[in-house]
């Protein structure tokens, strides 16, 4: 995502950048891309949530495919660039997979887990 963001505003001159939601984001970091969240929020190590808990975290990890793709479903529709809508797509459909194979992973943990194990 940074790196399409990167290729939108790279060569935009500050006239187009002054007023726009961009703003904020390029007083603090130029054009650079910067890892944070779409209210601006700096990533931190605090966006990991992990437990000593296979299925805990294997939940999680399902939860965050599906913020993924819905996020992915929203820029989608405010996309109007035929090159980042295609790339929207083709990352959104990359969390469907994603999900389909944790859920995968899920049962196959489960199945462990509720099985006799002898040593």
């Amino acid at each position: 995502m940074g790196t399409i963001v990167w290729k939108l505003v790279k060569d935009a001159p500050i006239e187009k950048i002054k007023g726009t939601p961009f703003e904020a984001h390029f007083v603090s970091h130029g054009r650079n891309p910067f890892p944070h969240n779409a209210a601006g929020y700096a990533w931190t190590a605090t966006f990991i949530q992990s437990k000593e808990d296979p299925i805990a975290n294997l939940y999680e990890d399902l939860a965050a495919e599906q913020k993924a793709r819905a996020t992915y479903e929203t820029l989608i529709k405010l996309s109007d660039d035929p090159g980042v809508t295609d790339a929207l797509k083709f990352l959104h459909q990359r969390e469907i997979i994603h999900f389909q194979r944790f859920g995968e992973a899920l049962v196959k943990v489960e199945d462990y887990l509720n099985s006799k194990h002898i040593f």
